[in-house]
């Protein structure tokens, strides 16, 4: 088995936020008790609906947001106990893709001066030496040199997207945090950089967090991953486990929603199908958190939450109807 780069123990993230008009402060449950162990060298997708904590769980683990209680272990230390110099070491080891690369990107810098920043401020490299660093960065993502002295404007969706991927791999870490890294793009675009991210993990030996909501990105890239519903983690596979032998429901209705583009895929299988809407994460359902849409539901999901059951191949799930 492959040594575990990060360890992620029983982590919560809270916000509190004002009611506005109404007065009061009420609290945001982003995260809730979520455990994951991080393979060096794998990728790990994380799934679930817009609002599940997906975005929040990666930016706990890079401390962009706070955690309120838990353990974010990076080569044997805690992330959350680090003082300054520390972080700053943690933090040229693990970097992050953010989902909208024209709003993570300065519009008056150029690119060149952009993937230079990070060599400028976490490494003592000279001038010539940051350059070739600069130059070879952009090309293992696929721009021209030429390119580093335009503007991000100047740029399409696609290639700014390939500018912020260079910009996290330029100090060269080992794990890379992408937070939806397709979704503002076009289909075609989509593939080239779904593509670009395989080709980088398979030729640079990286780790790879990937937040997504796209199950086919999953599929194509993952080789776990892990269900989310409302700051959960309610399954956990690999990929061939996880979309050929599904255990949770909410798994299933996640699958269920793929377009089937076969006729004779279309009503072949059973299909779970979500009623509702995602609860609030500020008013979370007691029990098991999905038992207001789930179509198996039971009374005792209603009085508390299940545990996790394990299965073959690292497979777990949360669920009363395999305890």
């Amino acid at each position: 088995m492959r040594e575990n780069l990060a360890e992620i123990k029983n982590l919560h993230v809270e916000y509190k936020t004002d009611k506005g008009i109404f007065g009061g402060v009420q609290t945001i449950y982003a995260v809730n008790g979520v455990d994951l162990e991080i393979k060096k060298g794998e990728i790990l997708a994380i799934a679930g609906e817009s609002g599940c904590g997906k975005s929040t769980l990666a930016k706990a683990i890079i401390k962009l947001e706070a955690s309120k209680s838990g353990e974010i272990i990076f080569e044997g230390q805690d992330m959350l106990k680090m003082d300054s110099t520390e972080l700053k070491n943690f933090r040229k080891k693990v970097q992050m893709i953010f989902q909208n690369p024209y709003s993570s990107l300065d519009p008056k810098m150029k690119i060149f001066d952009t993937l230079k920043e990070p060599l400028k401020i976490n490494t003592n490299l000279s001038d010539s030496e940051i350059e070739r660093i600069v130059t070879e960065t952009a090309c293992k993502v696929g721009l021209d040199k030429e390119c580093l002295s335009l503007y991000p404007h100047e740029f399409s969706g696609g290639q700014r997207q390939r500018i912020a991927i260079a910009r996290a791999l330029v100090l060269n870490p080992e794990f890379v945090l992408a937070d939806e890294p397709v979704s503002a793009l076009d289909v075609s675009i989509q593939a080239q950089i779904i593509n670009l991210l395989k080709e980088l993990k398979e030729n640079y030996n990286l780790t790879f967090m990937l937040i997504t909501h796209d199950l086919s990105v999953i599929k194509y890239l993952a080789d776990r991953a892990a269900i989310m519903y409302l700051g959960e983690i309610v399954e956990l596979g690999t990929v061939d486990e996880i979309f050929n032998n599904p255990k949770h429901p909410y798994t299933k209705a996640l699958l269920s929603a793929i377009p089937q583009f076969s006729p004779d895929a279309a009503g072949s299988n059973e299909k779970t199908l979500l009623k509702g809407e995602l609860p609030s994460p500020s008013n979370p359902p007691q029990g098991c958190k999905f038992h207001t849409r789930c179509p198996y539901v039971m009374m005792k999901c209603k009085e508390k939450a299940p545990n996790n059951t394990n299965f073959e191949n690292g497979h777990t799930v949360k669920c009363f109807l395999y305890e």
